[in-house]
C-alpha cells in the first residue's frame, strides 16, 4: 500500500472484484465520455468476473501491475494501471470516477505510481496516451512529469502520446502547476 495526499494505492487483489464492479457500474457514462465504453458484457456479473481473473493472471505474470485508488474512507476512487511492462517500460492507464474527479487525486495517483514503477517494479519509463479532448488526462500528465511525443490514435478517437522517464523517487524538476 502507497500513501499520498489523501489516497492510498492498492495492488489489485481478488478481494477487490465487487468494489470494483460497483465503482465500475456507477461511473460507466461518465467514463464513455472521454474513452471508449468497455461493452455491456464487462459489466455483467460473469463478464466481469472472468475479467476480473484474466487481469490477476496478468498481474501474476509480470505484465501488468493493477491499483485501485482508495479515498480517505477506504473507497474506491479510481484506478491506475501499468500494462505491457517489459525492456523496463510500460503504458500507463487510470480513471478517477466523476466524484473525485477535480480534487487531484488522478494527479495523486500518477505520481505514487510513478514511484512505484521506479522502485517496486524496476522500470525506467512510462508512456501514455489521451484523446485530444480530454483536456484534464492531458493535465495530469503534464503536472506528473510526462512529455508530450506525437499523435496517437485512443478508440478511433484522435489522441497525443506521452512519455516520462523515471529516475531516483523525486529526481524529476519541478513543474509549474504542481
Amino acid at each position: 500500500m502507497t500513501t499520498a495526499d489523501g489516497i492510498r494505492l492498492e495492488r489489485l487483489a481478488d478481494g477487490h472484484a465487487a468494489a470494483v464492479l460497483a465503482f465500475e457500474r456507477e461511473n460507466r457514462e461518465w467514463f464513455a465520455r472521454s474513452v471508449p465504453d468497455r461493452g455491456d458484457a464487462y459489466f455483467t456479473a460473469a463478464g466481469f468476473a472472468a475479467r476480473h481473473r484474466e487481469l490477476l493472471a496478468e498481474q501474476d505474470g509480470g505484465t501488468c501491475h493493477f491499483h485501485v485508488v482508495l479515498d480517505s474512507g477506504g473507497r474506491i476512487a479510481g484506478r491506475v494501471n501499468l500494462v505491457d511492462a517489459a525492456g523496463g517500460s510500460a503504458e500507463l492507464g487510470y480513471r478517477v470516477g466523476e466524484s473525485a474527479a477535480g480534487r487531484g487525486v488522478a494527479r495523486a495517483a500518477v505520481r505514487l505510481v510513478c514511484e512505484l514503477a521506479a522502485t517496486a517494479y524496476g522500470l525506467n519509463e512510462l508512456t501514455a496516451v489521451t484523446t485530444v479532448d480530454n483536456a484534464a488526462s492531458r493535465a495530469v500528465l503534464a503536472r506528473t512529469g510526462f512529455t508530450e511525443v506525437g499523435g496517437a490514435v485512443v478508440g478511433g478517437r484522435p489522441g497525443l502520446a506521452f512519455r516520462r522517464g523515471l529516475g531516483a523517487p523525486g529526481s524529476e524538476p519541478a513543474r509549474a502547476g504542481q
